[in-house]
């Protein structure tokens, strides 16, 4: 059955199985289910569909300093939205302890998002605790760039291997429009050059496109970061939350991304650097670089999906799309042993079997979902 909006386009990713399973619209958070055994030396856990954990996105605040309208729109998050209190927020002790038990379930790379991690105080030092655990864990960070000049350096020194910058244009009025807190282009781009200059490379930066909004800026994008070492990933407007106003009519199929710049550019497609990986990747053909586009709305990968998120006071979710998570923060703090918690890891990862954006229709976008500012993108 093809969902009833579906957009018709070259494919440039990943072909979308057939098989239909429905997403349940769970109303609070779900019970943890009954969990089996981790054993020492195995492969981790596979979900329902054959897919191996390998990704943990951990939040470490539900706050941010900019008001983008995909993700934070103003008339939402205005001076009167109730932020989660500090005592309801993990620990850097408690994050450690989850990255522990994740990385002992395979997991091999983590990822600090927010709202805006560096807005959580002394993160560098939740940075050093992490990068002490395995120093083969990749270890990332996505940030609006906004405090990045200032805290590259010490981000570097404390273990942070790669960072991604969301800038969705070069131009700064379409920019200061989109992030709506009157925040110059010129300041990330100061923060990007400071993370490079330190070593955390390769810088990735994430654009998110909506069309009649920053669409016009694609070409430029790509144009001013070609040669530079940077990947630009150009990402489809997703009906992440319910306060984005998310429409169909405002996405703009990474295929016609591909033709804008293949024309000015010339691409050729290459492939993935790993098995998951949610971007497809594009090679200019006069070696100069490459770009990614992120097709969650019309080219879904969710049958390579290897990610699970952490929300900043520890609910687990198993999907960017969800409804409700699982509570782990009751278990941290409850007296379970680090056997006991990854058991109940395990568990949820095996009872995956979320395929959201391969099943969206209007009825699917139109349920109540977890808010990108408090779950991470």
């Amino acid at each position: 059955m093809r969902p009833d909006f579906t957009v018709m386009t070259e494919r440039i990713v990943r072909p979308v199985p057939h098989r239909i399973i429905p997403i349940a619209d769970a109303r609070r958070d779900r019970a943890l289910p009954a969990a089996g055994g981790h054993h020492a030396g195995s492969d981790g856990p596979v979900d329902t569909l054959g897919r191996h954990l390998h990704d943990l996105r951990i939040s470490v605040t539900d706050r941010c300093n900019f008001r983008c309208t995909y993700c934070m729109p103003k008339d939402v998050f205005d001076k009167n939205y109730q932020f989660l209190p500090h005592k309801d927020l993990l620990s850097f002790e408690e994050i450690e302890r989850v990255a522990r038990i994740f990385i002992g379930l395979g997991t091999q790379k983590i990822r600090i998002t927010g709202g805006e991690p560096l807005l959580r105080r002394n993160v560098e030092r939740l940075i050093e605790m992490l990068a002490r655990i395995d120093d083969r864990i990749d270890i990332t960070l996505t940030t609006n760039g906004s405090l990045l000049a200032r805290k590259a350096q010490s981000l570097f020194d404390a273990g942070l291997k790669r960072v991604t910058v969301s800038l969705d244009s070069l131009d700064d009025p379409t920019f200061q429009a989109m992030n709506d807190a009157e925040f110059p282009v010129e300041r990330v781009l100061q923060g990007i050059e400071a993370a490079a200059a330190v070593g955390l490379r390769p810088i990735k930066i994430n654009a998110v496109v909506k069309r009649g909004v920053n669409d016009h800026t694609i070409v430029p994008m790509a144009r001013h970061f070609k040669g530079s070492g940077h990947i630009v990933r150009f990402i489809e407007f997703m009906d992440v939350g319910a306060s984005n106003g998310w429409r169909m009519d405002d996405v703009v199929p990474s295929a016609e991304v591909v033709r804008q710049i293949n024309e000015k550019m010339p691409l050729a497609p290459i492939d993935p650097s790993y098995e998951g990986e949610v971007a497809a990747r594009w090679w200019y053909q006069d070696g100069s670089g490459e770009i990614g586009v992120i097709s969650s709305v019309t080219q879904a990968f969710c049958s390579t999906c290897t990610r699970l998120r952490l929300s900043t006071e520890g609910k687990l979710y198993t999907c960017l799309f969800a409804s409700s998570g699982y509570d782990f923060r009751s278990l941290l703090r409850g007296g379970a042993t680090d056997a006991e918690i990854a058991a109940q890891v395990a568990a949820v990862w095996r009872g995956r079997g979320d395929r959201y954006s391969e099943i969206r229709t209007a009825a699917t976008a139109g349920l109540r979902k977890i808010e990108m500012s408090y779950i991470g993108g």
